[in-house]
């Protein structure tokens, strides 16, 4: 009888171990996906020149001239 004393110590132990290892890696999982650069910023994506230039011509800003123009040079 004394023999299951320590094996239950050893599977509590286990149990806890697996618990507190597996919260860790939650939080560590939660918060790695949000962009963020080593210095802890959180880093927003910058659109490409194509998508800035397709914007503005949606927008009216330029003209289809323009548009054509400025598209061919990034090209």
């Amino acid at each position: 009888m004394m023999g299951f004393s320590g094996i239950r110590l050893i599977l509590m132990l286990l149990f806890w171990g697996a618990l507190i290892v597996g919260g860790v890696w939650l939080v560590k999982t939660v918060f790695a996906s949000s962009p963020q650069n080593h210095s802890g910023n959180i880093v927003l994506k910058q659109p490409s020149p194509h998508e800035i230039i397709d914007q503005r011509y949606a927008r009216g800003e330029i003209n289809r001239e323009e548009y054509e123009k400025i598209k061919a040079d990034l090209m």
